[in-house]
């Protein structure tokens, strides 16, 4: 291809021009390359949504973590990463966004590296929403500056490429997650999920500085600070019971802050709109939904996610602390998912084209098939005598769906409102896909840990028991006796808990499937 870009003006290192060649059919090599230096960093960040999971157990081991902080450690990435796309959106179009990715893949990294020198579950969870944060800061921006590199002929390419690589990288996740921690020990090698980040992110930042264009800043600044806040407080105000009322014993400070956190909701509802009165810029635009389309879209993706990601939180937690099994063991049993959503996003477009608003029924309708039959069998099958090949069919099928639906369906929500809207709605989405996210692991996780005893060892009774029965062994064959009873405790007591979790996340499955007749029967996919 022929480099037809212009010279970067001087004094901007590192810039070229966003003007794309205007005959819209050829593009600079360098914008190819700026294009890889994005999608590392976009695959840097949504890998990191997945690959924690498989991490869990040695977590809860290595910083003595109770359950609320497992929960944490994946919903305060998840609802830090969410509430940030929005404004971070905005500031690029102020300060520029190649510096605004820069930036937020430097704060990235840092805060990964902290992960991985965390001495302390709180630490831990400060660190991973810092992390989030950075996240939420840069992944807005990749979009963006796609949008802005390439023409319209063409820009169909870079958007199809972005979303294999979405695609891929949270799929892949467990499995990645399982082989470093293998390599480099149950104990400490959680660390190396997050150290692997400092030099991807260190050379995305000097390859962003190098490659990608700036330009395109200038635009007049509006945060809605208030509205953020109000939202952020909010969603924080319902998460911290929902994690903590577990473990707490749902004290009245638990019902209290739920209370408050749906007041703030209202709040924040009232003030946006306000603020559309006004000359301001509302962070959530209230005309979106004004669609009842768009918001039963909204509600779509924010029930999918609620159920999409509490799949691999519950099978890990089964896998290494009900059934003594790896990380890497934990991250293969999650490997029939990632193959079916790689091959089902990559059949979503053309079935897209032929089925339209079928193909997202098709996928929510596979992805609920296969929680449901998952929760069958942790509900009927013995805990102890479970293996992978039980979980293949059902990931598979799920994965399969999975894959069908998030590739298209963001494409069938912002096509409920206006062609001027689609950039607000677009936002909002994304938003909601991780608040989703948030929320889905939050119940998930109270549902599972609300079936785990405060102890699994045998009471005095049962010891004495258990001694009597082995005593012609001697003290070793006791000691082997009690420990397999504790295994069967720890085995059953996780089955049963990740029964009930597999089964709300199938409740939420199924609402998604509901929600898909709210949306258009076709749209335009170009």
């Amino acid at each position: 291809m022929t480099d037809n870009s212009p010279q970067a003006p001087a004094g901007r290192a590192g810039s070229f021009s966003l003007s794309p060649d205007p005959t819209g059919t050829t593009v600079s090599k360098r914008a190819w390359w700026a294009l890889v230096v994005l999608l590392a960093g976009m695959a840097m960040a949504l890998l990191d949504t997945s690959i924690v999971n498989v991490a869990l157990q040695t977590i809860r081991t290595s910083l003595d973590a109770d359950e609320a902080t497992l929960s944490w450690v994946i919903s305060g990435y998840a609802l830090a990463f969410g509430l940030l796309l929005i404004p971070a959106g905005r500031f690029g179009d102020r300060f520029g966004h190649k510096w605004i990715f820069i930036v937020g893949v430097a704060m990235f990294t840092l805060a990964s590296v902290w992960c991985g020198f965390a001495q302390s579950s709180t630490e831990l969870v400060v660190a991973r929403v810092v992390q989030g944060i950075g996240g939420g800061i840069y992944v807005p921006a990749v979009a963006s500056l796609i949008q802005l590199m390439f023409p319209a002929r063409i820009r169909g390419r870079a958007f199809g490429v972005m979303g294999a690589v979405i695609g891929i990288s949270t799929a892949l996740g467990p499995l990645i997650g399982g082989l470093l921690i293998q390599a480099f020990g149950e104990t400490e090698g959680w660390r190396s999920i997050f150290f692997v980040n400092a030099p991807i992110g260190v050379l995305t930042v000097i390859a962003a500085f190098l490659l990608v264009p700036g330009g395109a800043e200038g635009k007049r600044l509006s945060t809605d600070a208030v509205g953020l806040l109000l939202a952020i407080a909010g969603l924080v105000a319902l998460l911290v019971p929902l994690i903590e009322g577990e473990d707490q014993g749902w004290p009245l400070w638990t019902w209290l802050s739920l209370i408050g956190g749906a007041v703030l909701l209202v709040l924040f509802a009232f003030w946006e709109r306000h603020v559309a009165t006004t000359k301001a810029e509302p962070l959530v635009p209230p005309h979106l939904f004004s669609h009842p389309q768009f918001t039963g879209g909204v509600l779509l993706a924010f029930v999918y996610f609620a159920a999409f990601t509490g799949i691999f939180f519950t099978i890990s937690l089964l896998w290494q602390a009900g059934l003594q099994h790896t990380a890497l063991e934990s991250g293969l049993v999650s490997l029939p998912f990632s193959i079916g959503s790689i091959v089902g996003a990559a059949l979503s477009d053309p079935l897209a084209q032929r089925l339209g608003r079928n193909v997202l029924s098709l996928g929510t309708g596979l992805v609920a098939l296969g929680l449901i039959t998952l929760w069958l069998i942790f509900w009927l099958a013995p805990t102890e005598d479970l293996v992978s090949w039980d979980l293949l069919l059902p990931l598979l099928v799920a994965g399969f769906g999975s894959g069908l639906f998030i590739a298209p369906n963001a494409r069938f929500i912002v096509a409920t409102v206006d062609n001027s809207e689609a950039g607000a709605a677009s936002g909002v989405i994304q938003t909601m896909q991780r608040i989703g996210a948030a929320v889905g692991i939050a119940i998930t996780g109270s549902v599972l840990f609300a079936q785990l005893p405060s102890s699994f060892a045998p009471s005095t009774a049962k010891a004495a028991e258990i001694a009597q029965q082995h005593a012609a062994g001697g003290a070793e064959a006791i000691k082997q006796a009690i420990q397999q009873y504790v295994d069967h405790a720890l085995a059953v007591a996780f089955g049963d808990g990740a029964a009930l979790a597999m089964l709300t996340s199938a409740t939420f499955a199924v609402a998604a499937f509901l929600l898909v007749f709210a949306l258009p029967k076709k749209v335009s996919l170009q």
